[in-house]
């Protein structure tokens, strides 16, 4: 697999990403690199074995979060590769009404362990290198996995913060979005509220509880460091998400609808997303699916607590760093 130079954010993308809290990098992977990636993704997918496998579905619950994926299988994957369909791939009494590798929602959660190839992306010097321009101290990999977006049965996903499912204190988390495909307003491409990560608190947490998994209401830091509302009249760390807003400037305290933007990128690109932005994608529509490989980045230094749905592996959440993709 070709390598990467070990470069960091230039100033300006640095600059947009603090701004809008997501940012593109086109040609971050090379047709060589997404060929290779795709392949090994296909193999996954027709070797994948039904015969004890759960049939467990990815829901994101719709807009409440209710019934949000949370079964065992899905929670015990954060140190294997397991395979959750799409909802839309079974007929009203349950049975399977696509080809199983059609049918797959995503492969998750420890690519970047498991898989070589997977691995040696996610753990590259150029990724470690971004993760210091983020000033990241001890940056950590986890939850990773590859998104199929089926053509056709492609669930949406509604607008949500990544840092709701992977919560330090106080929120440190940044997804890395690799399209593998093109993605595109047809087949369900990502949509961003700019800015919306200095102005939207992580007012929740998903988390596990005794029957599975559920939201409940966060009580620790709602921003992350570089992001807690100052002092002087603005918003303190655990206030309402309603009331976030007086800390940019919104000084009716009235909650505005957020604007998205479209962000459709070709193969090969680098989506960094930060941990508080709002983002979403509709449903693939399209005849093409809309393959990406994602995972998050945390700051090792802060609190991750045992309630959230992903508990680290015994040797603990996988190092970020030039030596560990050696």
């Amino acid at each position: 697999m070709a390598s990467q130079a070990a470069e960091g954010l230039t100033p300006e993308q640095l600059s947009f990403f603090n701004e809008n809290g997501y940012l593109l990098i086109p040609n971050a992977l090379s047709p060589e690199t997404v060929k290779e990636l795709l392949a090994d993704t296909h193999k996954m997918l027709d070797e994948m074995s039904l015969s004890d496998h759960p049939m467990t579905k990815f829901s994101t619950g719709g807009e409440d979060g209710a019934n949000h994926v949370g079964d065992k299988y899905f929670l015990e994957s954060g140190d294997k590769i397991r395979f959750f369909f799409e909802e839309d791939a079974f007929s009203p009494t349950g049975e399977l009404i696509k080809p199983a590798p059609l049918a797959i929602n995503k492969i998750g959660h420890y690519l970047h362990a498991l898989s070589p190839s997977f691995r040696s992306i996610s753990l590259s010097p150029r990724n470690a290198a971004i993760a210091r321009s983020l000033s990241f101290r001890d940056p950590r990999v986890l939850q990773s996995m590859v998104i199929c977006k089926q053509p056709e049965i492609g669930g949406a996903v509604p607008p949500h913060q990544d840092s709701t499912f992977l919560y330090t204190d106080p929120p440190s988390a940044v997804g890395y979005w690799y399209a593998l495909e093109d993605a595109t307003k047809e087949n369900g491409c990502l949509s961003f509220a700019p800015g919306s990560q200095k102005r939207t608190a992580i007012a929740q947490r998903f988390v596990r509880t005794g029957d599975g998994t559920g939201f409940i209401d966060n009580k620790g830091a709602q921003f992350p460091k570089d992001l807690q509302p100052k002092q002087n009249g603005g918003t303190e760390p655990g206030m309402p998400r309603s009331h976030a807003h007086l800390s940019n400037g919104d000084v009716s305290g009235e909650k505005k609808e957020e604007v998205y933007e479209m962000g459709e990128v070709k193969a090969g690109t680098l989506v960094l997303i930060h941990g508080n932005i709002l983002h979403k994608s509709e449903r693939n529509v399209s005849g093409k699916s809309r393959f990406i490989y994602t995972f998050h980045v945390i700051e090792g230094e802060e609190k991750y607590d045992e309630r959230n749905w992903l508990q680290p592996p015994d040797s603990g959440f996988s190092k970020l760093n030039v030596e560990s993709s050696n």
